[in-house]
């Protein structure tokens, strides 16, 4: 199994007036994040065609660690935090050149039959990669920002 990468650059029109890449533009790197899951467990434009099945993000929930700036080369890990037949639970790690982790997005991913429009199990060569990442990181530490809660501490 060749290990999950997806690197980028930081584009012009990423960067906000404050001078760094702007919250947005998170959101479209880890949604492009989604799509090479995609491609990598053969649910590419033309795995979605043949066996009309996708993913569906459920929910999402970032966290800005560092400021990223526009040129800058960022790369993203995955890790499998857990899954069933038909859900993915994973935590996406963005990283720049020094290995400074500058964001995560931890996100639940829904696997759906599109003829019935229905969740439904996934394909078999789908579930064969998920069952190799489900391997390669079981023991893997749980990451710090997933599963957290927004709210102001009470004193």
């Amino acid at each position: 199994m060749t290990a999950y990468t997806y690197t980028d650059t930081v584009k012009t029109e990423w960067v906000d007036y404050n001078g760094h890449m702007n919250d947005a533009a998170y959101a479209i790197v880890f949604s492009a994040c989604v799509d090479k899951l995609m491609a990598d467990i053969g649910l590419d434009e033309t795995g979605r065609h043949d066996l009309q099945y996708t993913l569906f993000t459920l929910e999402t929930h970032l966290c800005y660690l560092q400021e990223v700036h526009e040129g800058e080369k960022i790369t993203v890990t995955l890790q499998l935090l857990d899954g069933d037949s038909k859900r993915l639970h994973v935590c996406f790690f963005m990283k720049n050149n020094q290995g400074d982790l500058l964001a995560t997005s931890e996100q639940m991913l829904m696997g759906i039959d599109q003829t019935a429009a229905r969740p439904a199990p996934f394909p078999d060569t789908a579930a064969g990669y998920i069952d190799e990442l489900r391997r390669r990181d079981q023991h893997q530490e749980r990451p710090i920002q997933a599963g957290r809660v927004i709210g102001i501490k009470k004193k």
